[in-house]
């Protein structure tokens, strides 16, 4: 069977239509809605068979077809034989834990919080129900699922939503999880039979589409991407739902696009072409904004989505996809150098998952260490994946724990393998610790920890191996730390200067934190060998106070281990630097724009601000026959020298590609 791929240049056509509106689909054209599509340069649509709303849009007798539906109009297959004439692929949109009518009709079907209340939107608030799964809901979301396969059979792909694992505490799922020997009164039990339960429907709903349809795609939308080892049996392919305006943030995409390249999937992006977030009528994001979140994908080897919603009555937006297609020519024009393309990696990055449990079911969330220590390698320029226990640790030069990993023995074990092999290792707050900070669990660390410091604030000398670009001062640490002394033959690379007394209401001195005193016996930041220790919580600090000492202690000490990285640049730290790799070249991916925060909790990228004549050296086993931009083909001037090709880039005008072919 030939390997799936993945379209792209995608649009997520959202269309979660309520009852009360009564002229859906009055104006479709299927023909003028397909060659709209086709002008915008999309390959895939994804289309909707079923909404939020728990209402269908083509021609069924099934009940909750929607009532405003144009009588006779079959809007899905209408919809799917029109793009398909025009060669775009139509994968098919299921909403499963969100089904108002489902709701409404069968309350006993939907999921109870611990004091009885439905989990969801109240009576009184416009908003979702969310349901039980466990529940004969799944039943009745089945045979939706079979009519539709049967229906369009064969289905180019089927895109479940609202697929999160929900714990409740209805009826159904209690008796379930009684059969299973669960305690319904432990949340760690609830929790686990939601995981448990999610898998359940995903391996059962997966098996009907690859029965009905073997080619299509399947993708269960809504999991926690560290859940992808375990996962990827039920997905083909990754899907990475990030709109940085609508509550994500551009940090979400990078976060998560650097774990899911690691696995063999195809992956993508999805952004949207809202201001804000899905169903912003009205909202069109600039040009600009959406350009970059096209490219960011493109850097790191993903393949587009751009969300839409189709308005009731069924016509696109002129505006939306006069913006859409100037993206996506831009897209396509730069596709021959970035299909194919593979990471090229020296650091491994592992995160720190917390579970949360609430609206949206129980989900593993990165926290800020992960958000900091991405940000932060992003800034230094430097070739990093994210990483778990189940990668394959050998491919990396370096490893970095940061501030809390939790460390099983399984994990302890791998990681001492791999520095005996030679590889090198920084890890930070309580990683390689246990979680007191009391007991050494990693001994390749080589320090002696005493828990943590009696003091919310202390201060950072740096030594003289790691200070000489750095401010002669004592810099602050907003963060507590651990105590540590370096073992024999381990070095301190930094002192912790602790304050005169710990800050409180009985004494205190001046505005803020207690001044230092002097300097201790305990390390901020230490080295062993190949392995690095620092004695803060430094990526989670970075990520709260952005305290730019913090970065240049970790630039530091990574080029203590690090001598030769895989990539150098002179450019702001702004600016965003991936390494990809086609069978015959190597690229490189700039890109420099400047997102602004303009309202309390949203930032917009309106202005592109080039760079010009930047610095750039890329370690290479051979000299290039030729270094070029793309897709440009204005050639570069370049000298090979000691395993680097090095040149300047002569512009960066928001997205540059470097080729070295």
């Amino acid at each position: 069977m030939a390997k799936f791929v993945l379209p792209s240049r995608q649009i997520h056509l959202d269309f979660h239509t309520g009852p009360d509106i009564a002229d859906v689909g009055v104006d479709f054209d299927a023909r003028d809605f397909a060659r709209t599509i086709k002008r915008a340069s999309v390959n895939s649509l994804t289309v909707f068979a079923k909404c939020h709303h728990g209402h269908l849009y083509y021609n069924t007798n099934r009940p909750e077809r929607h009532p405003g539906l144009r009588k006779g109009l079959n809007l899905l297959g209408e919809q799917i034989e029109a793009l398909h004439r025009e060669d775009i692929r139509a994968p098919i949109y299921i909403s499963l834990q969100c089904d108002e009518y489902a709701a409404n009709n069968w309350p006993q079907w939907v999921a109870r919080e611990l004091d009885g209340r439905p989990v969801g939107a109240g009576p009184l608030a416009p908003g979702w129900q969310i349901l039980d799964m466990s529940s004969p809901y799944q039943d009745y979301a089945a045979e939706q699922i079979a009519e539709i396969l049967r229906l369009f059979k064969p289905v180019d792909g089927i895109f479940f939503d609202m697929c999160w694992d929900q714990p409740s505490l209805n009826a159904y799922f209690v008796e379930a999880m009684l059969r299973e020997n669960l305690n319904p009164e432990l949340e760690s039990d609830r929790v686990l039979y939601a995981n448990r339960l999610a898998h359940q429907y995903m391996k059962r709903f997966h098996q009907m589409v690859k029965s009905s349809s073997r080619e299509a795609s399947v993708y269960f939308n809504g999991r926690g991407y560290n859940n992808l080892a375990a996962e990827l049996q039920y997905q083909t392919q990754v899907e990475i739902e990030a709109l940085p305006t609508g509550g994500w943030g551009y940090m979400y995409f990078p976060k998560h696009v650097r774990y899911a390249r690691t696995f063999d999937r195809p992956y993508m992006g999805m952004t949207a072409r809202f201001h804000k977030s899905w169903a912003d009528f009205g909202g069109l994001k600039p040009a600009a904004a959406l350009e970059y979140e096209t490219s960011q994908m493109l850097a790191h080897g993903a393949k587009c989505s751009i969300g839409d919603q189709l308005h009731p009555r069924g016509v696109l937006d002129p505006a939306a996809y006069e913006l859409i297609g100037a993206v996506y020519a831009r897209v396509a024009e730069r596709e021959p150098w970035c299909l194919d393309a593979t990471p090229v990696s020296q650091i491994g990055l592992f995160q720190n998952f917390r579970k949360t449990v609430g609206i949206g079911g129980t989900m593993n969330s990165a926290t800020a260490a992960d958000e900091g220590a991405v940000r932060v390698l992003t800034q230094l320029k430097h070739q990093f994946d994210i990483v778990s226990e189940v990668s394959d640790l050998g491919r990396y030069d370096l490893l970095i724990l940061p501030d809390a990993v939790q460390m099983s023995e399984s994990l302890v074990t791998k990681l001492r393998a791999y520095m005996k092999r030679g590889g090198a290792l920084i890890a930070t707050g309580v990683s390689g610790l246990s979680d007191g900070g009391a007991e050494l669990r990693l001994p390749e660390l080589n320090i002696k920890p005493l828990g943590f410091s009696p003091f919310t604030t202390t201060y950072i000398r740096f030594g003289r191996r790691i200070g000489d670009d750095v401010p002669a001062t004592d810099h602050v640490m907003y963060e507590r730390g651990i105590r540590v002394t370096p073992g024999r033959g381990a070095i301190a690379l930094a002192q912790v200067v602790e304050p005169y007394f710990e800050r409180g209401w009985r004494r205190f001195s001046s505005h803020f934190q207690t001044p230092p005193d002097k300097p201790t016996p305990f390390a901020a930041a230490t080295l062993a060998g190949r392995a690095a220790y620092i004695a803060y919580p430094l990526f989670s600090a970075i990520a709260q106070h952005g305290n730019y000492p913090y970065r240049l202690l970790l630039r530091n000490i990574i080029e203590l281990l690090l001598p030769e990285p895989l990539l150098r640049l002179d450019a702001p730290t702004g600016t965003e630097a991936t390494v990809m790799r086609q069978k015959n070249r190597t690229i490189v991916h700039l890109l420099h724009y400047s997102p602004e925060r303009r309202t309390p909790n949203l930032d917009i990228i309106e202005d592109v601000v080039p760079l010009f004549d930047r610095p750039l050296s890329l370690k290479l086993p051979k000299p290039p026959r030729r270094v070029y931009l793309a897709p440009q083909q204005t050639d570069v001037p370049f000298e090979y020298l000691a395993g680097r090709v090095n040149l300047r880039v002569p512009v960066i005008d928001g997205h540059a590609m470097v080729v070295f072919e």
